[in-house]
């Protein structure tokens, strides 16, 4: 079964345009190409050069991120988000990717759950009062000012954070995430299980990814792996005819 959907990425490296002349005219003809899941990885991954990004989490990420766009799931196609919770607390870990010039736009601290862990996040919960952060995959959703200030509401998409929406879990603002914090406590400030943000730059990506884009916290849970719907999603080509149109066979 073959699926495409227009999206307003342009993938740069697959299509391949022929130009021939008609009394005159120049006629451009495109032609499809197809290439797989991984060869696209590489090529934007090696395009966006940060080394910080695990690339495993990359891949999976993406794969994702093209299960939600062929469904017609994302309302912001735009960008693609990273939170990659195997690194330290104390290092750069939410990363937002432009999709459509295949840049690193945004990378941040961010918190983790204050019953994930200390400075390395290791448990992981979908449960109310758990205080713990959720692994998978989330659609951001609407903003609003709340106990927190401006805040970003997130809905969980999987078995592994379904309860989302319903436990609070928001991207916001908050003081214990800064360089400051690290250096008088050693390590980042935890939450209650949203993936918080510095106080200076939390609304700048709130702009970036409020309305409907792709999120994805990561950690390599070997249950998760084997369970997710999106990790183990069948993609293996996708293919171009304009830049503009990817599909799935």
């Amino acid at each position: 079964m073959k699926k495409s959907v227009l999206i307003i990425i342009t993938i740069f490296f697959v299509f391949l345009t022929s130009f021939s002349f008609n009394g005159g005219v120049k006629e451009a003809t495109l032609t499809t190409s197809k290439f797989s899941i991984q060869q696209y990885t590489n090529q934007l991954y090696n395009c966006i050069h940060e080394e910080q990004i695990n690339l495993d989490a990359f891949e999976i990420a993406l794969k994702g991120y093209f299960s939600l766009l062929l469904d017609n799931e994302l309302g912001n196609t735009k960008y693609l988000t990273i939170i990659d919770m195997s690194l330290s607390a104390n290092a750069e870990r939410f990363f937002v990717i432009d999709m459509e010039t295949q840049q690193l736009v945004f990378k941040s601290l961010v918190a983790h759950g204050r019953n994930s862990g200390e400075e390395f996040a290791s448990h992981f919960s979908n449960n109310e009062q758990s205080y713990q952060t959720s692994i998978g995959f989330y659609k951001t959703a609407e903003t609003y000012d709340g106990k927190k200030g401006f805040s970003l509401k997130l809905d969980g998409l999987e078995y592994s954070n379904s309860n989302a929406r319903d436990r609070g879990i928001i991207i916001h603002g908050a003081e214990y995430v800064s360089e400051q914090f690290v250096k008088n406590n050693t390590r980042l400030g935890r939450s209650l299980g949203c993936p918080s943000l510095p106080m200076d730059t939390f609304k700048k990506a709130i702009e970036f990814l409020k309305e409907g884009s792709c999120l994805f916290i990561y950690y390599p849970q070997k249950y998760y792996l084997s369970k997710s719907k999106f990790v183990n999603a069948k993609i293996d080509y996708l293919l171009t005819n304009s830049g503009l149109f990817v599909g799935l066979e």
